[in-house]
């Protein structure tokens, strides 16, 4: 079993202006990971930012979720945390009390929607046709993920998109790895995609933290 390396990199700054801006910054894919244990989440930060990805998306799957996002945040403060699957407005705030930096939902609901924007994090609702994208921006909201992306349409519906909705800005998440992720990077209404394949469950598993650092040093070679 290998242990990640220590990094040793400031914080970074409270994201204060667009979130898709400050993730696409750090990385053009964020992580979506799903931590089984607790001791996972540091040592999976850690690997990640060692590869030069130092965003998290934490994803409330599990019963450990926010007890992992709270450790992150104390113990890998140079890595951006955020909650992902955030489907009530209840996790919103906790989320927040736990120490996420951001928040990513699956769908949107006028009521989660308030929920997240009350918590004075930024956000990415979730969002998978023309008019739920047009009922964020009718909040004020132009940030947002595009779920299940490749169920939904792929590239060619973000592209289709962008000429008669230009406002909106997306992080694509569901069914993007590394062939077709570059495809969705190239779209002007595109920050950053989400993924999975950087954390697969078996090397969390097995605590094969070097793997995560060699997924995530080939997320470079996908930026525009």
């Amino acid at each position: 079993m290998s242990s990640p390396s220590e990094v040793t990199a400031p914080a970074p700054a409270p994201v204060t202006g667009s979130l898709l801006d400050a993730l696409a910054a750090r990385t053009p894919v964020v992580p979506v990971v799903v931590v089984d244990e607790v001791a996972w989440a540091v040592p999976v930060a850690r690997a990640l930012a060692a590869g030069g990805v130092p965003v998290v998306e934490l994803t409330l799957r599990t019963p450990v979720a926010l007890e992992a996002i709270r450790a992150i945040a104390a113990e890998v403060p140079e890595v951006l945390v955020g909650a992902g699957t955030i489907v009530t407005p209840a996790q919103a705030e906790q989320a927040r009390a736990a120490g996420a930096e951001f928040l990513v939902s699956p769908g949107a609901t006028p009521a989660l929607l308030a929920a997240m924007a009350e918590t004075g994090l930024p956000y990415l609702p979730g969002t998978a046709t023309v008019s739920e994208v047009l009922a964020v921006l009718e909040t004020g909201h132009q940030e947002m993920k595009l779920f299940p992306a490749e169920a939904s349409g792929g590239a060619a519906f973000l592209a289709s998109v962008a000429s008669p909705v230009p406002a909106a800005r997306f992080c694509p998440t569901g069914g993007i790895g590394p062939a077709n992720a570059a495809a969705y990077l190239r779209l002007p209404n595109v920050g950053c995609v989400g993924g999975s394949w950087l954390t697969p469950a078996d090397a969390l598993a097995a605590g094969d933290w070097s793997r995560v650092t060699d997924l995530a040093r080939a997320v470079a070679e996908l930026r525009p």
